[in-house]
């Protein structure tokens, strides 16, 4: 065979290789931690809080299902302290009757820069709730409810 020949057959072969060896490789994907964990009776949440737009503030939400509570802190970064707790009544919130049994499911989404939403959803009822947390004008944390709606037909 011709030198040339075999050169061109080499070189395609080196083509070929490469070609398959970049279709199997891809960038690594990010590993993406979740914000939400569960455990027994609790639901926790972190989500960014807009209390003063020079210093982020990490937000924590907690749900307590024995109590019926939606508890709300956050970080204080300076001293690395939990600045005390905001509180819904989640039973009054979503009318459930007492000793009803729920099942609650929540995860917070970025709606501005620096400012998360908490998206709370029970099943047993239907409905949902949207929730900020913000300063209360310098007394505190509050919670805020900014939506309540179902998301399917009540029976």
């Amino acid at each position: 065979m011709n030198t040339v020949i075999k050169g061109a057959f080499v070189a395609l072969g080196i083509g070929i290789g490469i070609a398959i060896g970049f279709s199997f490789s891809s960038s690594p994907k990010p590993t993406l931690a979740g914000t939400t964990d569960r455990s027994g009776d609790y639901i926790i949440c972190t989500g960014s809080v807009w209390l003063n737009p020079a210093v982020p503030t990490d937000g924590v939400w907690m749900l307590d299902y024995r109590s019926g509570k939606l508890l709300g802190t956050v970080i204080d970064r300076g001293r690395g302290k939990i600045t005390g707790w905001a509180e819904v009544d989640l039973v009054k919130e979503f009318e459930i009757a007492p000793k009803a049994d729920v099942h609650f499911m929540m995860t917070t989404g970025q709606i501005a820069q620096g400012q998360s939403a908490l998206y709370i959803a029970e099943t047993t009822t239907g409905k949902f709730g949207v929730y900020t947390m913000g300063s209360n004008e310098g007394n505190g944390l509050v919670i805020r409810r900014h939506d309540m709606t179902t998301f399917r037909a009540t029976k």
